[in-house]
């Protein structure tokens, strides 16, 4: 529970500092490759999402004195009187708040897919709904398909209709509306952060801005169609959270302020891919490297609390003895965070008893450096009788 809060409270952290620096960068990466480049940057979030959950180098590991469980040890297991009801409390409002946004997401999603009526094939390839909840628009997720409202021949001229098609297949090629649907999800799961939303309204918006630019930039003549096209279509409807809409507004004066700029020479394109590779990379890596350190520390972790574990009650009756030998990674706060069996003689009797316990053991850090580091302890267990002299 604690380690599901720890890891929540860790990738809010990694998100605010990627949202930070995209905020920061973006007008130099508009400069140096447009909006196509300021929406290719957005895969820093989840890049710092993922990094720090990504494997480190194994530990070193450092063994310890023995843990030494007689027969008379054999009892029901602690319960702790003095734990803190909060990592309870705080995990349910989270989870509660994330099947809320959830849900509200999903009903505007079905709100707006059953609000399009029927919907009739067309001879280009899109489809033509009955109603017009915010079109035209890419819906699905699975086998997207582009639709159009019921007056989308009255409304746009052929050359028009011909511009925001090839809008829409863009937005398919580029595999938007999984974008848009990875974005819901950071949205269900992080629905506490203060800079989320912003991100999103931030992420959106780039990401039709840069549709904008792959559609026009090659024709520089229909920019002033395209324009016209955009303003045909102020209305601001509701819109799905994973559907890619047609919609001018709000941001009808930066999306026209694109259409007037001259395509970037190559150079300082390339650049601005170097940049936000760079950027990507190096961020990625100090997420990644901010686990801990696998380097030896100048003193090993030492065992603050160590409980010993129950003997089996089956194996009491059989007067079964064995030992189990654990690996148990130690995090900066002291905290078993991994405990693995290496060894257990006989097999299967008295690992769980042990992995168990080795859970709740609390550990003075490794040192390195006048820091406190990660670090992993070979621990064995034995298990004996208390008649009997254990075997080493």
């Amino acid at each position: 529970m604690t380690e599901l809060l720890d890891g929540l409270l860790q990738a809010s952290v990694w998100l605010s500092l990627a949202t930070l620096v995209l905020a920061a960068a973006r007008p130099l990466l508009l400069r140096l490759g447009g909006a196509a480049l300021a929406y290719r940057s957005w895969w820093l979030l989840p890049l710092m999402l993922v990094a720090p959950y990504l494997p480190l180098p194994r530990l070193p590991m450092t063994e310890t004195d023995p843990v030494m469980v007689m027969a008379s040890a054999l009892r029901a297991p602690a319960v702790p009187t003095d734990a803190s009801q909060w990592p309870l409390l705080l995990l349910t409002v989270w989870l509660v708040g994330a099947v809320a946004v959830a849900c509200v997401s999903w009903r505007a999603q079905r709100r707006f897919e059953h609000a399009l009526g029927v919907l009739q094939p067309r001879m280009d390839g899109s489809w033509q709904a009955s109603g017009d909840p915010g079109l035209p628009a890419l819906v699905g997720l699975w086998q997207p398909r582009i639709v159009v409202s019921p007056d989308f021949e009255q409304r746009f001229s052929p050359a028009e209709q011909e511009l925001i098609l090839r809008h829409e297949h863009s937005h398919r090629r580029h595999g938007d509306p999984w974008a848009n649907a990875t974005l819901a999800a950071l949205r269900c799961v992080f629905w506490f952060h203060p800079l989320l939303p912003w991100a999103a309204r931030r992420f959106l918006r780039d990401q039709e801005l840069a549709c904008d630019a792959r559609t026009v930039d090659p024709h520089p003549a229909l920019r002033r169609l395209y324009a016209n096209a955009l303003l045909k279509a102020q209305l601001v409807h509701p819109v799905a959270p994973m559907a890619c809409h047609w919609r001018s507004q709000p941001m009808l004066k930066e999306r026209i302020a694109m259409l007037k700029e001259h395509k970037r020479k190559t150079l300082p394109w390339l650049t601005g891919q170097v940049l936000v590779v760079g950027m990507c990379v190096g961020l990625g890596t100090v997420a990644w490297a901010g686990q801990g350190t696998a380097v030896a520390a100048d003193r090993d972790a030492i065992a603050h609390k160590m409980p010993p574990p129950s003997y089996p009650k089956t194996a009491a009756e059989q007067r079964i003895v064995g030992k189990v030998v654990v690996r148990v990674d130690v995090n900066t706060e002291g905290r078993a965070t991994n405990v693995r069996v290496l060894q257990a003689s006989p097999a299967g009797v008295f690992d769980d008893a042990t992995v168990a316990a080795a859970k709740q053991w609390t550990f003075e850090p490794a040192i390195r450096n006048g820091k406190a580091v990660a670090s992993a302890l070979k621990i064995p267990v034995t298990y004996a009788m208390d008649d009997e002299v254990p075997t080493p």
